[in-house]
């Protein structure tokens, strides 16, 4: 991630230091190690040392999965994006529409006969 991203990102995620108990690992090297996986698309055990452990970097991910915390964090910075008129809704849209099929959809006989 580029300095210039991180600075957009930095005020939108959760307090590096929590109130109390251990000191969570730098938010920004996680998150790059995050990066890392979902580009590469590689499995966690995958993951290069430089970014911490793959018990750290994927129980960040999934923690703020599980709070909400990313869904805060794009709405936030699609609401400045939106703001600045850097966002033309008409051509940026994600679109998580999963449609499935019945197995007899994808081609099978309606006879009920086996084989073919």
């Amino acid at each position: 991630m580029t300095d210039a991203q991180w600075r957009r990102l930095e005020p939108h995620l959760p307090p590096e230091k929590p109130w109390t108990g251990h000191p969570n690992a730098p938010h920004r090297r996680i998150i790059d190690g995050i990066l890392w996986v979902l580009r590469t698309g590689a499995p966690w055990r995958d993951l290069p040392a430089r970014y911490g452990s793959v018990g750290t970097v994927s129980s960040r991910f999934y923690r703020w999965r599980a709070s909400g915390a990313w869904d805060r964090i794009l709405a936030a910075l699609q609401a400045e994006a939106e703001a600045a008129g850097q966002i033309d809704w008409d051509l940026h849209f994600v679109d998580a529409t999963v449609i499935r099929a019945h197995q007899h959809a994808a081609g099978a006989r309606r006879d009920g006969a086996v084989g073919g």
